[in-house]
């Protein structure tokens, strides 16, 4: 790389096309400008200014090398401004607070990018209810929610949200995986895996089936949603998640999604929140930009 007093003056008269006005703007001698100008050139072994008799204008190799120096500037830039924002963040703990399909897809992810930044901040995943994470933002307990169908209150506010709906999740060589979306019938006549009473998946899977008008009993029920996707993954059983719960397994090819065509499924939103007043700390939002770039990426 070159040496950054170099670039600054090679930027600066390129901007200029005068050494004598890039001088003046860096409080530099003109004679000492054009004596590292004249090295590089012989360095390089070609001009990198025209000398025309209204200034200088960069030459094709100029252009080539201005290039690369303003992008090392800005680079050295991005790294002064990383290395001041760790010195500003406290050590301590963020703590996030999530449901349990998120805790093992998402979140450890996000988690992971984060730690990497900024080694000396612990992470604590608090596996929760829905109702459990609204509480533990209000009382203070947690500084960034991540879960579906959060209960709304003026103690929140959204970071970032999303409509995910259910859908079936198959083993990739499920008599149903060939079709590109499924109906509630189509699911019926396999072993369906139903998350326990307790859980607030299961009520909206049921109304689900209700509102269609299909009676089921399910073969499996629990209440893990590692369960469900172990299940989900074995023979012809067919259990219903979002995309997002089964993230790393989608990508690692274990499990599928498939759309439920039925409109009786209801609105699955997911959302990250925080306390609207004091949730601002500078740690839990670097966290809070680590997560959402996780979900973008699974949404583009």
């Amino acid at each position: 790389m070159l040496h950054s007093r170099l670039l600054r003056y090679l930027d600066e008269v390129a901007r200029c096309g005068s050494i004598r006005a890039a001088g003046d703007k860096l409080h530099v001698a003109p004679s000492a400008i054009n004596k590292h100008l004249l090295q590089l050139e012989q360095a390089i072994g070609e001009p990198l200014f025209e000398r025309l008799p209204r200034g200088l204008r960069l030459t094709p190799a100029g252009e080539i090398l201005i290039a690369h120096a303003r992008r090392t500037m800005m680079e050295f830039r991005q790294v002064e401004a990383e290395i001041r924002e760790r010195r500003t963040l406290p050590s301590g703990e963020v703590v996030i607070a999530t449901m349990s399909g998120l805790a093992s897809s998402i979140v450890p992810k996000a988690a992971a990018g984060f730690s990497a930044r900024y080694p000396h901040i612990r992470i604590a995943i608090r596996v929760l209810l829905a109702s459990e994470i609204l509480r533990a933002l209000v009382d203070g307990e947690a500084d960034l929610g991540l879960g579906f169908n959060l209960p709304p209150s003026p103690a929140l506010e959204s970071l970032w949200e999303v409509d995910t709906s259910f859908g079936a999740i198959l083993a990739p060589t499920h008599t149903l995986a060939g079709m590109e979306s499924v109906s509630l019938a189509d699911c019926a006549s396999f072993p369906l895996v139903f998350a326990d009473r307790s859980m607030l998946i299961h009520g909206i899977v049921a109304e689900g089936f209700a509102g269609a008008g299909i009676r089921v009993e399910p073969t499996f029920r629990t209440g893990s949603i590692e369960a469900m996707k172990r299940l989900a993954a074995i023979g012809e059983n067919v259990a219903f998640l979002s995309r997002f719960d089964i993230a790393e397994e989608y990508h690692a090819g274990v499990l599928t999604f498939r759309k439920i065509r039925d409109a009786a499924f209801r609105t699955n939103t997911l959302a990250l929140v925080r306390r609207a007043k004091h949730g601002r700390g500078l740690a839990g939002t670097r966290l809070a930009e680590e997560v959402i770039g996780v979900l973008d990426a699974m949404i583009a």
